[in-house]
């Protein structure tokens, strides 16, 4: 909805059948009814073309195979709001939602420990970071070290 304000025409891409699981019926009916928005359901990124930017982009229907090409100057990614931990849920502590609370209010020993010792959690998964690559590379090298503790100690 953002986006539509300023582009000229947005297109989303919806791996799955549906915007229902990831999005609430509101909002999902609002981006279907938008005359600026396109959602491609079962659609994938198959291929990026341009010179010196971007140009167009190939997408794939996966219940199809039919690919079809889109003129687009930008590309924003967003690969879902809901941390994949449920793999996790055995080891550690997860919030109501699902992220990886870390630090001392779980019996971190770091600010990036989880609830069980050695294990490190950095990036969107974790518990309130501010969802943004740049933090998640930054979080990622601050607890390298902690972590290289971790194994040093355990030998």
């Amino acid at each position: 909805m953002y986006l539509s304000r300023t582009a000229g025409h947005v297109h989303v891409l919806a791996r799955g059948e549906t915007l229902a699981a990831s999005m609430s019926s509101y909002l999902s009916s609002r981006l279907e009814q938008h005359p600026k928005i396109t959602i491609h359901y079962q659609t994938q990124i198959q291929s990026l073309h341009g010179d010196n930017a971007l140009a167009t982009v190939v997408v794939r229907n996966s219940a199809t195979g039919d690919d079809q090409t889109i003129n687009c100057s930008a590309l924003f990614i967003m690969v879902g709001a809901a941390p994949n931990t449920g793999w996790l849920s055995d080891l550690v502590v997860l919030d109501e939602r699902g992220f990886v609370p870390t630090g001392r209010d779980v019996g971190g020993r770091s600010q990036y420990e989880t609830s069980h010792p050695g294990i490190f959690a950095v990036g969107d998964v974790r518990s309130g970071s501010v969802k943004r690559v740049a933090s998640s590379v930054g979080e990622g090298s601050v607890v390298i070290s902690k972590v290289w503790d971790h194994v040093n100690q355990s030998d």
